[in-house]
């Protein structure tokens, strides 16, 4: 069945990249409602996003979406990938600003919210893109594939110079709770050398050493150092669900990354749905929708994190 949450869950912190305050609100929404973004600081015209693949403005540091008016909402992803791992499949987001609030860098603060609150199954089958033929993407940095398979599962690899990061691969089936368990409190990383020009180009000015991992060589600058060994990893496999969540159903798929970004996954779902015979829509029965993400989850499935 489709869900969404009980009640409405409340948010406050800072945007990621404008360093400026905002508030969010996700509050529960009809079935086949899908998710949509509002901005509550645009009074006239239209202040409706829809959080979907055909929506997002190529950026190369965050996901974007655009309305048809110019409104937006970027650094989307985490919050995405909260809403798709815990299973819930309608939900509007309010927010009084351009950036989603980065918090702690990782989307376990989402997930908490969420699974605190509840989520409340709705009286609809929940209907999932199933992928039917092997589609990919190509730059001249890295990859992205998505092949056919009976549930959502992913493969990721990462090569950094900083021998804190390295070279680091991954591969995960994401039914049963896996992205709450595994992946949720990975905190976005970047290299000290990245944070010293993004701040002199006005960008990541509300980044910090608490919601993000620095790293500098060998040595992580972050108080308490990493959550997991390969959280640098992890985080690419959270950030790639919150994109793949803008095709705007569960996907039945393999994902492969290979050193991709967020622009590389919303072209590998351009691919996918414009390659004819590639994609196909199906009504989850039963034992289809157990393997969604998000099934069976809990709260105490949170990683402990200090």
């Amino acid at each position: 069945m489709q869900a969404t949450l009980k009640s409405k869950t409340r948010f406050e912190g800072v945007g990621l990249h404008s360093g400026k305050p905002v508030r969010m609100i996700v509050s529960p929404a009809s079935a086949g409602y899908g998710v949509w973004f509002k901005r509550t600081d645009i009074a006239l015209g239209d202040n409706l996003v829809p959080a979907r693949w055909d929506a997002v403005e190529a950026t190369p540091l965050c996901t974007r979406i655009v309305n048809a008016s110019g409104v937006s909402v970027s650094t989307i992803e985490h919050v995405m990938a909260a809403l798709a791992g815990c299973g819930i499949h309608n939900a509007l987001i309010e927010i009084d600003g351009p950036e989603v609030p980065i918090l702690d860098g990782s989307a376990a603060p989402f997930v908490d919210a969420f699974l605190a609150r509840g989520v409340q199954p709705q009286n609809t089958p929940v209907v999932a893109l199933k992928v039917n033929k092997t589609v990919s993407v190509e730059t001249a940095h890295g990859w992205a594939r998505l092949q056919p398979a009976e549930a959502l599962t992913m493969s990721f690899h990462i090569d950094f110079e900083d021998a804190a990061i390295g070279v680091q691969d991954k591969r995960l089936s994401l039914s049963n709770g896996a992205f709450v368990r595994e992946l949720c409190d990975s905190r976005t990383f970047c290299r000290k050398a990245d944070v010293d020009y993004m701040r002199a180009n006005g960008l990541a000015l509300g980044g910090t050493l608490e919601n993000a991992v620095v790293v500098d060589g060998a040595e992580v600058l972050s108080p308490g150092g990493l959550r997991h060994a390969d959280e640098a990893v992890r985080h690419k496999m959270l950030d790639a669900l919150g994109d793949l969540a803008l095709a705007g159903a569960p996907i039945l798929g393999h994902y492969t990354g290979h050193r991709a970004g967020h622009a590389m996954t919303n072209q590998l779902l351009r691919a996918l749905f414009r390659t004819p015979g590639a994609v196909s829509y199906v009504e989850c029965d039963r034992a289809r929708a157990a393997r969604l993400p998000g099934v069976g989850v809990a709260r105490a499935d949170i990683p402990a994190v200090a």
